[in-house]
């Protein structure tokens, strides 16, 4: 599969709302430790309901760091058919549907899915293409050379010992060379709107959120939470935000500006909408944006021509430098409160065709403001889909 990244263009017979960290469209193993404290959000049952359900207790998945000289993507396991089929997968809250690798690939190197093999599998007989507009890692894309190929389907899927019947999916029958580094098979869909296998869980009773520990390699134990919040893998006391009236499945925060190492100007400090995407590694602004942002850092910083969208510096030179953001946003209470990136992210790792030239966190992507995976893993993420609200404390355990 792939860190997908962003925008993807549907094709052919199906129109997903979704299929990859995170697209626009045209128009280990194991179940982890259980938390040692979990707050739910409270639900409600229907008026008339004469026997109260039972409510699914929350689980963790451990999730494993894909690790490419800087932290990239983590994933986790889930199970898919009759008898259960295991596959890795990006819990990604930039898509909302669920894809993976199956034996209809022939390209496909990552473990497969065969739905001969699963007696519950309904052949949905649709067939679609997306192409996206980032890839793997930080990698760009030229042409079409991340896409996919996807044919419809349901299954009973699996997740942290959860299990919901008859959940639409879609098999990978083709993928482009670029997906074969992948160390994982698809994509868990994750987003603002509960689809799939959650919104399954969630009509068993599971409380309608999820919570995210995305670190740093070095710190490990990375998990998430389905149905709970777990208080051990945090510090303080998360602040939440309410999502904007019409954001539908887009996990996005309304922010009134930004500053670098505790500097702005007219251009940054200005009210944008910013997307979070677990399954997006650097930070995408419009380039205007990007530019403003790394002239209060160095002017060193400079676009690298031979990849578009992406600004490099030399490599000897970023241990000195300063790059501290601040992105603002608005509790739910009305006050101010800042995420930070640390200059920790300034590099994503050397330019493959120049290991002399360092690229840099933040990618030129006009029209589109997103944080990814450069600022997620320094903080614990509570993502509240009965709530439309998300929110965020300092991650345990991780250096700022």
């Amino acid at each position: 599969m792939g860190s997908k990244g962003l925008v993807a263009s549907i094709l052919l017979t199906l129109l997903l709302p979704f299929a990859g960290a995170l697209e626009v469209i045209d128009t280990s193993s194991g179940i982890g430790a259980s938390p040692q404290k979990i707050t739910l959000q409270s639900r409600t049952l229907p008026k008339g309901t004469l026997m109260q359900r039972r409510a699914l207790s929350p689980t963790s998945i451990p999730l494993a760091d894909f690790f490419l000289g800087t932290d990239l993507q983590w994933f986790g396991n889930l199970s898919v058919g009759t008898p259960p089929q295991e596959i890795t997968v990006v819990f990604d809250t930039g898509s909302s549907t669920l894809e993976f690798a199956s034996t209809l690939c022939t390209t496909c190197p990552q473990k497969k899915f065969d739905s001969s093999k699963s007696s519950t599998f309904v052949d949905g007989g649709r067939t679609s293409s997306i192409t996206f507009a980032t890839g793997v890692g930080v990698d760009p894309v030229i042409g079409a050379n991340y896409k996919l190929t996807l044919r419809s389907g349901k299954d009973t899927v699996s997740v942290g010992g959860l299990s919901a019947p008859g959940v639409s999916l879609f098999l990978i029958t083709n993928q482009t060379p670029k997906f074969n580094i992948d160390p994982f098979s698809g994509i868990q869909g994750m987003g603002a709107t509960a689809q799939g296998i959650f919104a399954g869980l969630i009509s068993q009773g599971l409380p309608s959120l999820f919570s995210l520990y995305l670190t740093p390699q070095s710190v490990g134990k990375a998990e998430l939470t389905l149905g709970g919040i777990d208080n051990t893998k945090f510090t303080g006391t998360p602040i939440f935000a309410s999502l904007p009236s019409g954001s539908g499945s887009t996990w996005q925060l309304a922010s009134p500006g930004l500053s670098v190492n505790g500097k702005t100007n007219s251009l940054l400090n200005s009210p944008r909408t910013i997307i979070f995407d677990s399954g997006t590694s650097n930070i995408l602004f419009s380039t205007d944006t990007a530019n403003a942002i790394y002239a209060l850092i160095s002017p060193d910083i400079q676009p690298n021509p031979d990849e578009a969208g992406t600004y490099g510096i030399a490599c000897d030179k970023i241990a000195s430098l300063p790059a501290v953001i601040d992105i603002t946003f608005t509790s739910q209470t009305g006050t101010h409160f800042n995420l930070t990136i640390p200059s920790s992210e300034l590099s994503v790792g050397p330019f493959t065709a120049n290991p002399s030239l360092c690229q840099t966190l933040i990618n030129a992507f006009d029209g589109l403001e997103l944080v990814g995976g450069s600022l997620l893993k320094h903080y614990y993420s509570i993502w509240d889909v009965g709530g439309k609200r998300m929110g965020f404390a300092p991650a345990a355990g991780v250096p700022s």
